[in-house]
């Protein structure tokens, strides 16, 4: 679920405005802040350790009403937020009510978090006294977040980080800007001053949250992500980064090709492709690539692409002209199989677009475009597919469609994804599960779930003598 483009905004320096505006109308400004600077980000971290010690003797009870009620006050809210999302971010309606919804979801379901059992007793190995291990929070979580979820990914980031008892610092997407500071009022309006904080900016503030939390949370990409993970670790500092995919879906000839081509349809194109979960490779499977490559290319030419207002629109415009620029970029040298609906606007609109015979090596085969755009590919048996959905860089999520037992156990066995997905499409995920994928797609441990209550804290073993 991750941004991937780099923007005109990551390199605004102290004093420079930061402006957000509408994808889908540039002349509309949605917000025109001054970036802070690199000060001003280290000092937020350092009134976030000051409050840590409070939020920690607040005790379980505190911090699961304090969740609470930021899950609450997103519900309240909801329709605020999803319209803001959609003139923010270019969001289509539909998405975001769905992904406000889930924010809300996310902040509850981490409100049971502090009740938790915190560690564990063990027996000593000779003797009387007690042995037993306990998870402390770090400090300070420092998080970067993207554009494209302006809502979910903070929750998610924040809420388990919250639950165990660290206090956090923001450092959201410049084009996100009025999402995270809508969300910061909410957060802070449930938790002590100092225990929630955004800091606004680029990449010269991100850094500087990088360069002083206690533990380090990122999503976005690969780059940025390489080099928040190196300078992370470096300071001994827990870390993190979700860098998104290259996603492959598979279709056998046993398939559905029908329901094959409407999932594949809406997870290249939903959102414009602005996902990391997106499917970007299509691979069919021996006789089913000439019913796929008809009923792929009649499914996108179906797909409603315009104003994200709109609550019928699936896709809706790219977030920027840098990356309207990228998807044109990318589709050089490569027949066009099927194209969707343009639009005639002032936004940054790109037509879903299916590509066919693209030669090895080319960027739609080796980088994350992050539009609508996937490259369609004949695999002469399941091995095959299996060969060329491995052979990128990435391993976030893989989808496989088919009516039998046979693929699914290959993909299982075989498949280098962190996420594997049968019958459904590419995006997607569950937060009450772990998230994140292998190789360039990810560093450290995952995201959501329980399991994340273990990256939020660091684990002390105690021997208590007679």
């Amino acid at each position: 679920m991750t941004a991937k483009p780099t923007t005109p905004f990551a390199s605004a320096g102290p004093g420079n405005p930061l402006v957000s505006v509408n994808p889908a109308d540039p002349a509309d400004i949605v917000t025109e802040i001054a970036a802070p600077g690199a000060p001003a980000a280290v000092a937020a971290v350092e009134r976030a350790r000051a409050a840590q010690p409070g939020w920690v003797r607040a005790g379980a009870a505190a911090r699961s009403a304090a969740l609470g009620a930021v899950a609450s006050a997103v519900e309240a809210e909801a329709a605020e937020l999803a319209a803001l999302a959609v003139r923010e971010t270019g969001k289509p309606l539909a998405e975001a009510r769905v992904e406000v919804a889930r924010t809300a979801a996310i902040w509850r379901y981490y409100a049971q978090a502090p009740y938790e059992a915190a560690g564990t007793v063990h027996e000593t190995a000779a003797g009387p006294g007690l042995l037993l291990t306990r998870r402390r929070p770090h400090g300070v979580a420092g998080l970067i977040t993207p554009w494209n979820f302006p809502f979910a990914i903070p929750a998610w980031k924040a809420a388990p980080a919250l639950a165990v008892g660290n206090t956090v610092v923001l450092k959201p997407a410049p084009e996100a800007t009025a999402c995270a500071r809508r969300l910061a009022a909410l957060v802070q309006a449930a938790v002590p001053e100092g225990v929630f904080t955004v800091v606004t900016g680029g990449a010269t503030e991100g850094a500087a949250v990088v360069s002083a939390a206690d533990v380090v949370s990122f999503t976005g990409s690969t780059a940025a992500g390489g080099t928040v993970a190196r300078a992370a670790t470096a300071r001994g500092v827990p870390v993190q980064a979700e860098t998104g995919g290259l996603n492959a879906a598979i279709v056998l000839p046993d398939a559905d090709i029908g329901r094959a081509a409407a999932h594949i349809a809406a997870a290249l194109a939903g959102y414009a492709g602005q996902k990391c979960t997106a499917t970007s490779r299509v691979i069919a499977v021996g006789t089913a690539l000439d019913p796929l490559r008809e009923a792929l290319a009649e499914a996108l030419r179906a797909l409603p692409v315009g104003d994200p207002g709109d609550p019928a629109t699936v896709c809706g415009p790219l977030i920027s002209g840098r990356a309207r620029d990228r998807f044109d970029q990318s589709l050089s040298g490569v027949p066009v199989l099927a194209a969707g609906g343009a639009v005639d606007g002032p936004g940054w609109y790109a037509a879903p677009t299916l590509a066919e015979k693209v030669p090895d090596g080319h960027p739609l085969l080796t980088e994350e475009v992050f539009a609508p755009v996937a490259a369609l590919l004949p695999a002469d048996d399941l091995r095959h597919a299996v060969r060329i959905s491995n052979a990128v860089p990435y391993g976030l999520v893989t989808s496989v469609h088919t009516a039998g037992l046979e693929a699914v156990l290959e993909g299982l066995d075989h498949l280098d994804t962190g996420m594997i997905r049968v019958n459904a499409p590419s995006t997607g995920a569950d937060f009450h599960v772990p998230f994140g994928g292998t190789k360039a797609s990810g560093h450290g441990p995952r995201e959501q779930g329980r399991a994340v209550l273990d990256f939020y804290t660091s684990g002390r073993t105690y021997t208590l003598a007679p």
